[in-house]
């Protein structure tokens, strides 16, 4: 069975990105017959490096996904340690619920709409703070330095890091240590530092990737935040995959490509990075050293994640009231006129992406949860131990950046004539949707108890019987999360959609994001907060039904 599962999933997975990479590569190097590239040639190469700007898109991919992945790291860090034992895993998950709900793309729309010159900081601040009767002229969105894009990155990784930071503290002894160390005479910042991070970052190395890799290649957010003379490199190979020109595939897949080496490359460095903080961290730990010297450090940077998240929060409210605001002039804190009459105007326009939207996001989300329970199952079957080599492959595509294989894999759909169709964009997202269901659901999978197994075997049930009759209810909230993040990451593919679907299919996704920079703010609003309801609804459902469902049986209903 878990051959079987496995084929199953380097079929549906593993031979697309193969093939995704290999179409893309072959053409960096001047081979695409399509377009006449029929001979291997580095001429892609000196076209890429030859365009102007070449260098500071490469320092500004670099530093804006370093800077994002980094300070999300230690401001996670910092905010469990100052919340830790004062906040639930689980209340957690419900407050941190509209942050990991809302797509990137929504989220940087609101961000922009937050501090855009004309946004709402500067209202609720004009005049008299700063003294602005007129917008000023301040680049504060898609600024030189990428710093609106570090802050939009923060704001979705923030809260993905808290969950998983938290989640792998259930692991661990943590007020045990703290006591321990405590009564050796360290305080209690430096016993977190010294003792607790080093434990839990174990656990969450592969997050920490994901979220790495994701900062270096990000498309949709630095298309509304990042500056765009020159944008990043990935913004580059995607604008170039989009010309009309053709010529321009060949620099645009040596681009992709190069995205690819360099996230390989930081993840490289990142683990050359993480073995020199292991020893210099190893000789502080041996060198002793008591005191309460961390905890104005962890508490200042726990701070600084609280003002990440309420941006976030003052993100999502802003899109809600563009989408409710009729006559808005600046510098007033509030619409002077409101009006749902945006919402009734677009509701035509928006039917057809809304339904390839929920469309999508319900077959991908459907299927995956179906793959990840035969998956796991597979697993228990075989006897298969968390942790070994054949539960990590599944993640490679969260560990390779989009536009690196996508026009690969548009290819490839050309080559076999579904381009454009339906089910030709529902595979492309199933290749991201799974991996997110199987990450969310391992754990709660492999936690459960062993024993009820035993027991329904011994009263002469099948295993089939077992997994149908014992196992899917008991896990019925963990299987609706997983599937909530699942509906999610499908709502939220912009690449996928687009590169795969030849534009033909349209999303909410990719309706918003088109226009982000040029639309009427009150069309973007509901654009994107209708993006956001979506996979919050979901959320909210995935949480509520074990309730109803087991109303009578109050441990399945808060499992």
């Amino acid at each position: 069975m878990l051959h079987l599962v496995g084929a199953v999933v380097l079929g549906v997975l593993g031979a697309p990105i193969a093939a995704g990479l290999v179409f893309t590569v072959l053409p960096s190097f001047g081979y695409l017959p399509s377009i006449g590239g029929d001979r291997l040639s580095l001429q892609p190469w000196r076209d890429l490096f030859g365009t102007p700007g070449f260098a500071a898109s490469l320092g500004l991919t670099v530093s804006t996904g370093l800077a994002a992945t980094v300070l999300g790291l230690v401001l996670s860090f910092a905010f469990c340690a100052v919340v830790h034992g004062r906040m639930r895993e689980r209340g957690a998950d419900g407050l941190l619920a509209p942050l990991l709900a809302a797509p990137h793309a929504a989220m940087a729309i609101g961000l922009a709409f937050l501090m855009a010159p004309s946004g709402w900081l500067f209202r609720i601040t004009s005049p008299w703070l700063t003294g602005y009767e007129v917008p000023p002229d301040l680049a504060t969105v898609q600024d030189q330095w990428g710093a609106a894009l570090i802050i939009g990155l923060l704001i979705k990784e923030l809260p993905f890091l808290l969950i998983v930071i938290l989640a792998a503290l259930n692991q661990i002894p943590v007020d045990q240590q703290m006591r321990a160390g405590r009564a050796l005479g360290y305080g209690q910042g430096i016993v977190w530092i010294k003792i607790v991070a080093p434990q839990v970052y174990a656990q969450i190395r592969l997050p920490v990737f994901v979220v790495l890799v994701f900062s270096l290649s990000v498309v949709d957010m630095a298309l509304i935040l990042a500056p765009t003379n020159p944008p990043p490199l990935s913004v580059v190979a995607f604008r170039w995959f989009m010309s009309p020109d053709v010529t321009r595939f060949l620099p645009a897949a040596a681009a992709a490509t190069l995205q690819l080496v360099m996230v390989v490359a930081a993840v490289g460095l990142w683990r050359l990075g993480e073995r020199g903080i292991g020893w210099g961290g190893l000789w502080w730990t041996t060198r002793g050293g008591r005191g309460v010297t961390g905890e104005p450090g962890l508490k200042l940077a726990a701070a600084f994640g609280m003002a990440v998240l309420m941006l976030g929060f003052g993100s999502l409210v802003a899109l809600a009231i563009w989408s409710v605001a009729w006559r808005w002039p600046f510098p007033d804190a509030l619409p002077s006129t409101w009006s749902l009459h945006i919402w009734s105007r677009q509701i035509h326009a928006l039917a057809w992406p809304f339904g390839n939207t929920v469309a999508l996001a319900a077959v991908t989300t459907v299927l995956a949860a179906l793959l990840a329970i035969v998956w796991l199952e597979a697993e228990d079957r075989a006897g298969v131990k968390r942790g070994t080599a054949v539960f990590h492959p599944v993640y490679v595509p969260l560990l390779l950046p989009q536009i690196a294989f996508m026009f690969g894999a548009q290819v490839l759909v050309a080559k076999i004539r579904i381009d454009g169709t339906f089910l030709a964009v529902a595979w492309a997202h199933l290749l991201f949707v799974f991996p997110y269901v199987l990450l969310a659901l391992a754990d709660p999978w492999k936690a459960l108890d062993p024993r009820y197994g035993r027991s329904a075997a011994a009263l002469g049930v099948s295993p089939s019987a077992t997994l149908i009759r014992v196992k899917l209810p008991i896990l019925l909230k963990p299987i609706l999360i997983a599937s909530a993040i699942g509906f999610a990451v499908s709502v939220a593919q912009y690449l996928p959609t687009l590169f795969v679907g030849g534009g033909r299919v349209a999303t909410l996704t990719t309706e918003a994001v088109a226009i982000a920079s040029s639309g009427d703010r009150r069309v973007v609003g509901v654009l994107a907060f209708l993006q956001i309801l979506l996979p919050l609804a979901v959320y909210l459902a995935a949480l509520l039904i074990p309730r109803i469902v087991f109303a009578n049986r109050r441990g399945l209903a808060r499992r």
